[in-house]
């Protein structure tokens, strides 16, 4: 959620970020009158609550005749602190609801604009040029089905749609991915963390993903809890709750799990293959900085992004997505997004972005420091693989004309020294 304090004292400012978003501006005008009656609430209701005490304190020392006064009095201040009580209970939750209702500030030099308005920073590697090479690239679905890695089949069968078994050289292909990610991560200081796949409601909401990220979230009513779909979720509520001394930052963590996502929405795309699941896996890079530091560790995150990529030697580009593509907690979001050949088109691969002090308001989680006192922190998160939607860009990108796939150099070896994945007999 956003500092209170910013609301009151610019709230031009929220509302612009709120138009941007292409979000609703009037929660600015409904929250700045429920925060008013929450203060004015709370103000009337200590007020009577001092009176009642100072009541307290005299009618034992009061005469008789005094006391009947008094009595009645207090007997009135009874009723006038619980009708206080109650509004102010009310204004704090009506303020509560609104203010989590409300997006992140958008970075001033985030585009404005829907999903297609996106800014390009860097394109790097080169595409290649299949026709020139004499072949007509296969999709990763065919070449999967061809190396034994890939049955979407059986996964339709056993789980429904947009499910899918890996197997064989696909299952050792993402323990390769899983390891190397982790390795690259450990190396630049990362701590590894297995996380948990489920979490409670409070986790779900402190991470903006119960606004308008909820329709695609998976929800166990009868336990009130939610299957992640990111280990961003249980990496941001890692600390919840927690002062964590300033001496101690950065904290970072990368993070692997299952994810779970409905795709609603999404209905007839990428409905071949292994682009867009129900279930996937990922390694997810999470930090924890002071908030005057969080804009230079977005630029890191982003720079192991592109190392990773590289090192897959997959061509891509870094986009500055638009202001009504963030989501709800982010501030400023970049994108790589991979060369897809048999589509013809760069596709989302990683993400990262500064969430600025608005999970962490959420979740209270705090910094001290010896001369800054007690605050909120800043959180930031960045994808460093999502498994299976790498796979199926390392397929193709790296396919031969005769179904094979060369493995790049930094994965062979968590593959036994392998440089070539080779088709299976039928």
């Amino acid at each position: 959620m956003i500092d209170l304090r910013l609301l009151r004292e610019d709230p031009d400012r929220v509302r612009a970020s709120q138009r941007a978003r292409g979000e609703d501006v009037g929660i600015v005008d409904a929250l700045l009158s429920a925060d008013e009656r929450r203060r004015s609430s709370g103000s009337r209701f200590d007020e009577l609550r001092a009176e009642q005490k100072q009541l307290g304190k005299l009618i034992p020392r009061a005469s008789a005749e005094e006391k009947a006064g008094l009595l009645a009095r207090a007997g009135e201040l009874a009723a006038a602190v619980k009708a206080a009580d109650t509004e102010r209970a009310e204004s704090q939750a009506e303020a509560h609801a609104l203010l989590l209702r409300l997006g992140n500030i958008v970075h001033p030099d985030v585009p404005v604009g829907g999903e297609d308005d996106f800014a390009v920073r860097e394109t790097h590697g080169t595409i290649r040029d299949f026709e020139a090479e004499g072949f007509t690239p296969k999709d990763h679905l065919a070449l999967g089905q061809g190396l034994g890695a890939i049955d979407t089949e059986r996964g339709a069968k056993v789980s429904g749609s947009r499910f899918a078994y890996l197997t064989g050289v696909g299952a050792l292909l993402e323990l390769a991915l899983v390891n190397a990610a982790m390795a690259q991560a450990a190396a630049a200081g990362f701590v590894p963390v297995m996380t948990p796949a489920l979490v409670k409601p409070q986790a779900m909401e402190g991470t903006g993903f119960l606004g308008q990220a909820a329709q695609d979230v998976y929800h166990l009513p009868q336990d009130d809890l939610y299957l992640v779909g990111t280990s961003e979720v249980p990496l941001a509520a890692y600390h919840m709750d927690e002062i964590i001394d300033a001496d101690r930052l950065p904290l970072r963590y990368a993070g692997f799990s299952p994810c779970f996502r409905r795709e609603a929405g999404s209905h007839g795309k990428d409905t071949r293959g292994v682009i867009r699941l129900h279930q996937f896996d990922k390694v997810e890079m999470f930090s924890y900085v002071p908030p005057e530091e969080a804009e230079a560790e977005l630029l890191r995150l982003l720079d192991w992004e592109k190392q990773w990529l590289t090192s897959l030697e997959l061509p891509f580009r870094v986009i500055d997505v638009a202001s009504g593509d963030l989501g709800a907690s982010a501030a400023r979001k970049f994108d790589c997004e991979a060369w897809l050949p048999t589509q013809g088109k760069y596709r989302e691969l990683t993400s990262t972005s500064n969430c600025d002090s608005f999970q962490a308001r959420r979740l209270s989680v705090r910094m001290r420091g010896k001369d800054t006192g007690t605050r909120p922190l800043a959180t930031l998160n960045g994808t460093l693989c999502a498994v299976q939607r790498t796979i199926a860009l390392l397929l193709e990108n790296h396919q031969q004309a005769d179904g094979s796939v060369r493995v790049p150099e930094v994965l062979r070896p968590y593959l036994g020294g392998r440089e070539l994945l080779e088709p299976v007999a039928a």
